[in-house]
Formats: structure tokens, sequence, C-alpha cells
């Protein structure tokens, strides 16, 4: 998950495969930031300290955040082979 691979130097048909296995933990990642973001939440709520919850919010956003540039990475690269 939070690897950095070059695209530019992977074949169509691997950028095809990577591109459908990023898809495929969609749901995982979604449920993933659900709960740190519901544990941080109840954090605040039940005196757990403003640091932890922003410690976990900040996490939840790095996980999101790295899983969408990769699959826009891997979409735009399938997109530039296309229209060449």
């Amino acid at each position: 998950m939070l690897s950095n691979k070059d695209y530019s130097q992977m074949r169509f048909d691997e950028l095809l495969s990577e591109e459908k296995k990023i898809k495929s933990r969609k749901t995982i990642i979604a449920v993933l930031v659900g709960l740190v973001i519901g544990i941080a939440v109840w954090a605040a709520t039940h005196k757990g300290g403003f640091f932890l919850t922003i410690i976990l919010l900040a996490f939840s956003l790095l996980i999101g955040s790295r899983y969408l540039k990769n699959l826009k990475g891997i979409q735009a690269e399938i997109s530039r082979r296309n229209t060449v």
C-alpha cells in the first residue's frame, strides 16, 4: 500500500492488473479510515485527549491520500498510453 512504483516503466497489462488490485482494496481502505475516524471521535468525546484525536485523524488522512495518489497515478498513466 505504501510503495511508490514507477508506473511509466510498467507494461500496459501490468498497469491494468495493478489498477484492478488497488481498486479491490477500496472497501478495505474505506473501512480502515472509517474505523480510525470513529476511534478519534470516540476518544474526543470520552476524554481520550485532543492529541490522540489529531494523530488518528492525520493517520486516516494519510492512508486515504496515499491510496488516491496511487490510484490516480495508475489511471493517468493508462490514459496517457491510450491517447498515444
